[in-house]
């Protein structure tokens, strides 16, 4: 399985950094600023694994996380937010993200639950092939 992830930032920064830190660490990663740009990408290609900030402009992070879990009920859809609360975890999760990280967050958690989640599509391709 080809290790690909999309993130879904408005932030330059943010996606400059996960493109630069997910290349490093052996990932096929594209980064978009919205959700708009991901659902055209999405038309395109298929992705295992999301990035995605919940306050993007236009078309919001939960939004697009229900669209995709939809579309990929087997995927793993992370939230990123600079404006964590209780309120906002809970709606993630209600949405279908498997994990909620808050900016800023620590890129070594990132990647190590990334790792973590495509070990576990690895287990359940043997168990669908089966």
């Amino acid at each position: 399985m080809e290790r690909k992830v999309l993130v879904v930032d408005d932030e330059l920064n943010i996606r400059e950094l996960l493109i630069e830190a997910f290349r490093l660490s052996g990932y096929a990663i594209r980064a978009v600023e919205s959700a708009e740009a991901a659902l055209e990408v999405l038309e395109e290609e298929s992705y295992p694994l999301f990035i995605l900030d919940l306050n993007l402009p236009g078309m919001n992070g939960l939004e697009l996380c229900r669209i995709i879990r939809k579309k990929n009920p087997t995927a793993t859809i992370y939230a990123i937010s600079g404006y964590a609360s209780m309120f906002h975890l809970v709606d993630a999760l209600e949405a279908g993200f498997n994990d909620f990280f808050a900016k800023p967050f620590q890129l070594k958690t990132l990647l190590k639950n990334v790792g973590d989640a495509f070990e576990k599509m690895e287990r359940w391709r043997g168990i669908i092939r089966d």
